[in-house]
């Protein structure tokens, strides 16, 4: 069988003429004498008749032989003609994904093709180009996560690098102070790694979950427990939520986002503010939201804030900022759950809400 769809479609269209042309063939000399015998109106018994019958189907059926051979060269013809006009017009489009898609292959993401065929070649089309902006999308966050995580990893490593080139020499003393240094920098890199870690694991779904119905607002409330001291230290506010909601979730992992949200809140939120804790059913969803008085977000925020990496205030140190991907676990564990991640705010200076929204059990 020939591998070329021009030849493929050729073969079959010959293959079609073929098949009618024998039908026509078979039909003509099984029928055709008998009617040609009743149209020329012979009786039997007739000597006259009979010969001149004999004769004239002779004649016929050489005349229908001599146009079935001409009919079958023309429609061959035809019909090479044809199959090689219709298989340049659908192979045309076809070579062209293909050399797309061996271009996308090779690492040219941008690559797309026109989507102006009719039909399902018009339907390939759209979406070998949702396919190439997926993977090209997916690249360009590999390369930014790659240089983020450089960039992160960078500070961190140059400390470590310089007191112990310093320990090394004899410029720094061995202090205790110089060791507790060298250990946070070390917890900071291991904290990196294992959020780095974690948020691989979550966006790959390879995140084991125990989803049971949770009550929200008891997790909420054991959570917000946690860091009340730290809260009260600063004179702030932490009101948490009452009653109950329960939601398919997993416990740990619902536990752990609405801890990124308070520790958030409590990292940008002024002294002496507010931080409200709230959990609200609905029909089909529980929705946990934690609302802070801090310096808000412009539009262009809201979503950026779940982005690695990503620094409101960019003069903020990581090691007062945190690792900077807690945002882009709580969205990757929000939609392991089956729920949904966000953030509103009415803009700068006004304050932020964050809200998690699972399916209620």
């Amino acid at each position: 069988m020939p591998r070329s769809l021009r030849a493929r479609l050729l073969i079959a269209f010959l293959v079609v003429v073929a098949a009618a042309i024998g039908t026509v063939a078979v039909a003509v000399t099984l029928v055709g004498p008998r009617y040609f015998a009743e149209a020329m109106g012979h009786l039997p018994g007739d000597p006259m008749g009979e010969a001149m019958g004999e004769a004239t189907l002779v004649a016929f059926t050489d005349a229908m032989r001599q146009a079935l051979l001409a009919a079958t060269v023309i429609a061959v013809i035809t019909a090479a003609v044809l199959s090689l006009l219709v298989a340049a017009r659908i192979a045309r489009p076809i070579a062209g994904l293909a050399g797309a898609a061996r271009r996308v292959a090779g690492g040219d993401y941008s690559e797309r093709v026109a989507t102006d065929e009719p039909g399902e070649l018009g339907d390939l089309a759209v979406s070998f180009n949702e396919m190439a902006g997926s993977l090209e999308a997916t690249e360009r966050r590999r390369l930014q996560l790659v240089g983020d995580v450089a960039h992160e990893l960078r500070t961190p490593l140059t400390t470590l690098d310089g007191y112990l080139e310093g320990l090394e020499d004899g410029v720094i003393a061995p202090s205790a102070q110089t060791w507790h240094l060298l250990r946070a920098e070390t917890a900071r890199l291991t904290r990196m790694v294992n959020d780095l870690s974690e948020l691989w694991r979550a966006e790959a779904h390879q995140l084991p979950l125990a989803m049971e119905p949770v009550d929200a607002a008891g997790v909420a409330r054991e959570v917000g427990e946690r860091f009340a001291h730290g809260a009260t230290a600063r004179d702030i506010n932490l009101v948490l939520p009452r009653g109950s909601a329960t939601a398919m979730a997993d416990r740990d992992r619902l536990a752990q986002v609405v801890s990124n949200y308070l520790s958030n809140a409590l990292r940008h939120a002024p002294d002496g503010s507010t931080i409200t804790v709230t959990v609200a059913r609905t029909p089909h969803h529980v929705r946990t939201s934690v609302t802070d008085e801090g310096p808000g977000l412009a539009a262009d925020q809201l979503e950026a804030v779940f982005e690695r990496f990503y620094r409101v205030d960019a003069a903020r140190s990581r090691s007062a900022g945190g690792s900077g991907i807690g945002l882009a676990i709580v969205r990757a564990l929000a939609e392991a759950m089956g729920g949904s991640a966000w953030a509103e705010s009415d803009g700068a200076g006004r304050g932020a809400t964050f809200h998690l929204e699972l399916p209620a059990a």
